[in-house]
């Protein structure tokens, strides 16, 4: 146990490692270049670091389409390095997006939602214990959660009969934390489409939100616009 310690200490003693580290404790996943100019070093150097990270598993790679990005391991992880940061006396910094505004708040990916809203979406039907994670990844819906869509008029056993997944989590691209993606998450987007609480852009991604269609969606699953 003792030996295991010092190897880990190890680990996050190295200063570039340690900013990487530091950099995502905010929950944002990041990719290798990020976390290189982070940590001021060479891609090359940030690899080896990276792979120094995952080895001790402090931190776990997350493939989405051709991109690779990294985060925390556990929860267990981001306390710890909370605890260190609070006997260095050391604040940590906030995480800023680079998207712009009218793609970061409501977009398309693929087939489903994403950006800011999306993101306050999965989160909330994560809280309310709506969806259970699975074998692989994936999601299912809890009774509860299956009620709640069903009541939105989603028929999730055609959903569940789709040769795809039924539902996953999607790394969001502005945000780096997850939507709801998969044949779950694009029946999501139709349903607000439908109903006009989402509107598509003609010549981009963009999702226009209006006021009033961005309260009645979140009222929808009990939430405020607040």
């Amino acid at each position: 146990m003792d030996s295991k310690l010092s190897t880990i200490a190890g680990a996050i003693a190295e200063p570039a490692r340690a900013r990487m580290l530091c950099c995502l404790l905010d929950g944002h996943a990041r990719t290798a270049t990020e976390l290189s100019v982070v940590a001021e070093v060479s891609p090359s150097t940030a690899s080896a670091h990276l792979a120094r990270l995952k080895e001790e598993q402090l931190l776990v790679q997350l493939a989405q389409g051709k991109h690779r990005y990294y985060r925390l391991a556990s929860a267990e992880v981001a306390a710890a390095l909370e605890a260190l940061l609070v006997v260095a006396g050391t604040p940590r910094g906030a995480f800023q997006p680079s998207t712009p505004d009218r793609l970061r708040h409501a977009r398309t990916c693929y087939d489903h939602m994403a950006g800011t809203l999306a993101v306050r979406l999965h989160d909330h039907f994560a809280a309310q214990g709506w969806l259970a994670e699975t074998d692989g990844g994936n999601y299912d819906l809890s009774a509860q959660g299956a009620q709640q869509f069903a009541q939105l008029g989603l028929d999730l056993a055609a959903l569940r009969k789709l040769r795809r997944r039924f539902a996953c989590p999607c790394l969001d691209w502005s945000e780096r934390t997850p939507h709801l993606g998969g044949a779950l998450g694009a029946a999501l987007l139709q349903l607000a489409l439908q109903r006009g609480w989402v509107e598509q852009d003609l010549d981009s991604r963009a999702l226009q939100v209006p006021p009033t269609g961005q309260r009645q969606m979140l009222a929808a699953f009990g939430l405020s616009s607040a």
